[in-house]
């Protein structure tokens, strides 16, 4: 629940004293937002404030685990809380503001005569795709004196140790990293399971945090225990000294530590001090493609973590700098577009959408930008993710647009994937190893075939669109004609299907799903006349013409359009209907918008306009496409008020969500979604603006690599997709502790016998023979094994954590959840016990929120020749 003091969101540029020359229109707005970005590097190196001052709360990943990072300062020897819950006994100084800007957020504090200001500055620069994957956030403490007198500060910081940790069971090391010219702590868990875990609801376990501070801060440094250490500083006295690693330390024992740094600043009775930390994490691999092992982009010329804490540090001053300016710059587009509102979406949406995305590189060197489907089901590269995420970067580097398209593009084209529509994603983060959502690989059982299809054309056409050049779209022409021809067969009258707000469930006949089958042929059509094919693109051009003319008759409801082509009486907003305008194709008439909007001014609630009238739920991003249909400033700054009167009244603290409800402002579901980046959609009606970001982007020239290609699986031991197989089963923990070996009797134990797979209905993917709805099963079978032609690997679809055992051997431990089945890799003792006849396969599946289910089976991976 919101707390009763005011936080006022301050829109300007400026930055640790850096200010930008030339007129800045500074927007003053009184809000709360619901979550405020701290640290927004990727989908794991998150936290954010969800307090209304910093010092009210403990600090967290985007998920809602506690990620504390805690800082207290110190004024003529009386200490204040300024970071974080703890120490509760310690006075809170007052926080005065909380300034929100694309890349930085700034806090400002007053008491004891001073004015302490708090800078969290990621380089999340558009123009610089080297400097924006790195996982470096500087913060910055700024000291200045209120009452004109001298004073005695100190400042002080910590982490904790569950920045490297999916829970706190786990256990860490720590010690102090050699990079010149620093000071600098180190943490990271024991296992270093490097892409072990994927999954919506998790944090990183692998990689290693830093904490860093060049040598002329003067910072004291220690590891120890958090009370130590803060009851020190509090007290005045030195530091605590170093705990040695205690390998047994899991984040949750008393006796687990903090990296915590001290400075101490003499302040004048005019002018500034500061002092300064980096904060750094080093994840050693990213992403799992296809095979491959990929590192950050930042990674690709060989440099090292420790170089490019150094590099940071070095060129701070300059990096603020052109921080600020881009923060100016941006700020000066979205107020002069859509208003004062406009640029509190967009300054809060800003670092949350990059932050659900990593870079990293190919075995080119080229960016690759995977997307993670944050609280919605872990998906990655996602297209009805990055659909709504593209006009960030389409806007601010088409090259990064670029970089999201490829995966799709590739897998699309592959081999492995056998249907004439478009891929909905490529696995589940970080593991990209074939499509988990739905019918996967298998079958066409709840696709998106008209979603994935257009938004992938209306996509590639975009980048077109941006750059004036065909390259790109010529480099996949074949697999694009392909989409096309199935839209022009399919698109104008979809048949019942899911599309990207799947959570309303199928739909047959869907208006606003017909609208992007018709503006993607438009942009096809248009594609082709760039690649010279005259013929093709008449075709196509005269089919989505004559598409919009169907389609008006079709939709038509009199004041409005249908939300289904046989449903009088029914609304939605055809927010696709934007791309005509962007892509200059003309296909609907001008007063096909005009009356849509007429309609969605009539019908918005207090927060916001609903998706459809269905229910009064909405989606954030959505609105604002929906918004700039029409063009007109006045139309859009309608539609988005009520977007900022939510944010400011929800109740419910979580980084940004764009699901939520219209009436009552609670969130209705996900949050931390890189969709939110679909907000600056509006700034691409404007050529000028959008060319004058396109040209200064940093723009990497070159082919990406092949998509490696992908092993052939054979079945050896079908999963239920395929027959349903009878297991015994118990809910109940198994009094035998041998419960998994081979020899154990699950009919003599008095277990039942069900067929798989086992969950519950609605769980993604899952093909259900059994119910289980509690928290925990174990299940049993025996199956028969032939001779075998290469090493065997698990198959296994799960939801959640799972142990599986082959003979009595441990064969897998699987954390998270997958959407389909996907292949582990047994360990050597589990396979070694694999025999011609009889073997045992045995489970304990636990579940903890969400959906769950468990089946599993055997496939033999043969590994194909990869392309060059």
């Amino acid at each position: 629940m919101k707390l009763k003091s005011i936080v006022k969101l301050i829109l300007c540029a400026c930055v640790a004293g850096l200010t930008i020359s030339g007129p800045v229109s500074a927007v003053t707005e009184t809000i709360t937002p619901p979550a405020i970005p701290l640290v927004a590097c990727d989908p794991y190196f998150s936290i954010w404030s969800n307090t209304d001052a910093l010092n009210e709360g403990v600090t967290r990943h985007w998920t809602g685990r506690p990620h504390p990072i805690t800082s207290l300062v110190s004024v003529d020897g009386k200490a204040f809380r300024l970071m974080g819950e703890k120490p509760s006994a310690l006075d809170a100084m007052k926080q005065v503001a909380v300034e929100v800007l694309p890349t930085q957020t700034i806090y400002t504090f007053e008491g004891a005569g001073v004015s302490v200001k708090m800078t969290f500055l990621q380089a999340a620069l558009p123009d610089d795709i080297d400097l924006m994957s790195r996982p470096v956030v500087y913060l910055t403490w700024d000291i200045s004196s209120l009452d004109k007198k001298k004073h005695q500060v100190s400042v002080y910081f910590d982490a904790a140790m569950d920045l490297v940790v999916n829970d706190q069971a786990q256990r860490v090391s720590w010690g102090e990293e050699k990079i010149w010219g620093m000071k600098t702590l180190k943490a990271g868990s024991v296992s270093q399971n490097i892409l072990g875990r994927k999954g919506d609801n998790v944090r990183i376990d692998w990689g290693y945090f830093y904490l860093s501070s060049a040598n002329n801060q003067k910072a004291d440094a220690t590891i120890a225990r958090p009370e130590t250490c803060r009851d020190s500083f509090v007290s005045g006295s030195d530091m605590p000294e170093q705990i040695s690693y205690i390998e047994e330390c899991t984040v949750e024992d008393d006796s687990c530590p903090v990296m915590a740094m001290q400075f101490s600043r003499k302040v004048k009775s005019s002018g500034t001090q500061s002092c300064q930390v980096i904060l750094a994490y080093d994840d050693l691999e990213s992403v799992l493609y296809f095979g491959q092992n990929l590192s950050a982009y930042w990674k690709k010329d060989g440099k090292t973590i420790d170089k490019v804490i150094r590099e940071a540090s070095k060129d701070y001053r300059s990096i603020a700098r052109r921080c600020a300016a881009f923060d100016a710059e941006l700020i000066e587009d979205l107020k002069a577009a859509g208003g004062d509102d406009y640029v509190i979406i967009g300054n809060l949406a800003y670092r949350q959408a990059l932050a659900a995305n990593k870079i990293v590189a190919d075995k080119k060197g080229m960016p690759l930008m995977f997307s993670k489907e944050n609280f919605s089901n872990g998906c990655m590269g996602t297209v009805d993710v990055f659909y709504p995420f593209a006009p960030q970067v389409l806007l601010l580097n088409p090259t990064l647009a670029k970089a999201s398209f490829v995966p799709i593009l590739e897998y699309g084209r592959s081999e492995r994937w056998r249907f004439p529509f478009a891929p909905h994603d490529i696995g589940t983060y970080p593991h990209a190893m074939g499509q988990v959502y739905g019918g996967g690989e298998r079958t066409e059982d709840n696709q998106m075939p008209v979603e994935e299809c257009g938004n992938m054309i209306l996509l590639v056409g975009a980048v077109v669109q941006a750059e004036n050049d065909i390259k790109f779209a010529r480099q996949y022409w074949d697999v694009l004609t392909v989409w096309a021809e199935y839209l022009k067969s399919k698109g104008l009258d979809p048949e019942n299907q899911l599309c990207t707000d799947d959570f309303a469930g199928h739909l047959a006949h869907n208006v606003n799903l017909s609208v992007k089958a018709i503006v993607a042929l438009g942009a096809y059509a248009k594609m082709a006349v760039m690649m010279g094919e005259t013929e093709t693109a008449k075709s196509y051009r005269n089919t989505a013409e004559q598409y919009t003319k169907q389609w008006m008759e079709m939709a038509d409801d009199g004041d409005h359009y249908r939300l289904a082509f046989d449903k009088p009486g029914t609304w939605s907003q055809k927010y696709n209907l934007v791309w005509d305008r962007l892509l200059g194709l003309k296909l609907f008439p001008e007063s096909v918008a005009k009356k849509e909007m007429a309609y969605y001014r009539k019908v918005q609630n207090e927060y916001g306009l609903p998706l459809d009238n269905r229910s009064k739920y909405t989606k954030l991003d959505w609105i604002i496409w929906t918004a700039s249909i029409t063009g007109n400033k006045d139309d859009f700054e309608a539609l988005a008020a009520p977007i900022v009167k939510f944010l400011d009244k929800t109740p419910d603290r979580v980084p940004m969500t764009d699901w939520y409800w219209t009436h009552d402002a609670r969130h209705r579901g996900f949050q931390a979604r890189p969709v939110v980046g679909g907000v600056f959609i509006r700034l691409m009606d404007n050529a000028k603006v959008w060319n004058k970001w396109v040209k200064r982007a940093d723009s990497v020239d070159g082919t990406w690599a092949k998509l490696p290609k992908p092993p052939k699986i054979v079945d050896i031991v079908p999963m239920s997709i395929d027959e349903h197989y009878d297991w015994f089963y118990t809910f109940d923990a198994p009094k035998d502790n041998n419960w998994f070996a081979a020899d154990f009797d699950p009919a003599a134990a008095g277990w039942k016998t069900g067929k798989a797979g086992f969950g519950t209905n609605g769980t993604p993917g899952a093909y259900l023979g059994t119910e289980w709805n509690s928290s925990d099963i174990w299940v049993t079978r025996k199956f028969e094994l032939g001779k075998l032609a290469c090493r065997p690997m698990l198959l296994a679809h799960h939801d959640e954590d799972a142990e599986v055992y082959i003979n009595g051997i441990l064969a897998a431990k699987l954390l998270g959840f997958t959407g389909s089945g996907q292949p582990f890799k047994l360990t050597d003792k589990a396979y070694k016990s694999l025999k011609e006849g009889t073997n045992t396969i045995s489970i304990h599946c636990h579940q903890t929120t969400g959906g769950q289910y468990i089946d599993a089976g055997l496939v033999e991976v043969i590994p194909q020749k990869q392309d060059d």
